[in-house]
């Protein structure tokens, strides 16, 4: 019988030898450092965006999706202004309920409407405090509910607040509520004809 030397790899194994580093190069997408290191939505990784959705719709006027990216948006701001195609090729990275990318045109549209809904917000509640539809100690409560989701968003975004810090914002919050409050009774009354009661006042000439 005839021996027959040891044969070489066959054309079929050279090729899937040779393919295997590119194969491993092709799946594995680089991130760039700063989303790598980017933790601002750590705690809550594995939580859905119907769940982060609902509780925002229940206490605020704001989407996930709008909330998430306003946030991002502060962050990856630089000297020449927001990466916007940074942080929409990155968003599932960036925040573990986003599970698809976004154009950087979709980015720039929640970020518009988060400001939009802010101010749309803002008016109102100024509205409200200064309108003595509220007494000066349920405009106190009134702060303490709203702080309380507040603080709350912040500490989901790995924001921490010591107890001592957590006091403090919310007496300076309450003064400045108290401070607005007062204010607009000034405003409301520097009329010479109250326009509640009829009440005629001394216009102030200062």
């Amino acid at each position: 019988m005839t021996e027959t030397p040891d044969s070489e790899p066959t054309p079929a194994v050279e090729r899937v030898a040779d393919e295997e580093p590119e194969q491993s190069v092709d799946d594995t997408e680089a991130v760039p450092d700063d989303v790598a290191a980017y933790t601002r939505f750590s705690k809550i990784d594995g939580a859905t965006y119907d769940r982060a959705n609902e509780f925002l719709r229940d206490r605020t006027y704001i989407t996930a999706r709008e909330w998430a990216i306003a946030r991002l948006c502060a962050d990856f701001r630089t000297e020449t202004g927001v990466e916007m195609t940074k942080i929409g090729e990155n968003l599932p990275e960036l925040v573990p309920f986003m599970t698809d990318t976004y154009s950087p045109q979709a980015v720039n549209q929640a970020r518009a409407s988060f400001e939009e809904k802010v101010q749309t917000a803002g008016a109102t509640f100024l509205y409200g405090a200064m309108s003595e539809f509220f007494t000066a100690e349920e405009l106190d409560d009134l702060m303490y509910e709203v702080t309380e989701v507040a603080k709350f968003l912040l500490e989901v975004e790995g924001v921490e607040l010591t107890v001592a810090e957590e006091l403090d914002a919310e007496d300076r919050i309450s003064e400045v509520m108290r401070e607005v409050r007062d204010s607009s009774v000034g405003l409301r009354h520097d009329e010479v004809t109250c326009p509640e009661c009829g009440h005629v006042h001394e216009a102030d000439g200062g």
